[in-house]
């Protein structure tokens, strides 16, 4: 999961308690921390308990190629770009072939 805002946390909790393991990846250092001592930065009802739950199947990392290595899936929840650039398509991260990188799919948008 790339962005560890709302829809990132929430979406990628829900994830854990299916029962995958999630990698939620961001580029706030002090986010990642506090999110590695078990402090959830925003509220919904249960995500807390839903943290609690699944703890160890979710990682928390700076790092592009620790979020990517291993993944089926690749989730998008970061702030959401003007209309002219997200019509364009997403492709591979850098030094990651097309062919080699799992699909990647944009999560929904926490504001219209």
């Amino acid at each position: 999961m790339f962005g560890a805002g709302y829809v990132g946390l929430v979406t990628g909790a829900c994830f854990a308690d299916l029962g995958h393991e999630v990698v939620i990846r961001d580029v706030v250092p002090e986010r990642i921390e506090r999110l590695r001592r078990g402090e959830i930065p925003i509220y919904e009802p249960g995500l807390e308990a839903v943290f609690e739950r699944n703890a160890e199947r979710i990682y928390f990392t700076l790092d592009v190629q620790e979020a990517v290595s291993g993944a089926d899936f690749l989730y998008v929840a970061v702030g959401t770009p003007p209309y002219r650039l997200w019509r364009r398509p997403i492709s591979a991260p850098s030094g990651r072939s097309s062919t080699s990188c799992p699909p990647i799919c944009p999560a929904a948008r926490s504001s219209s």
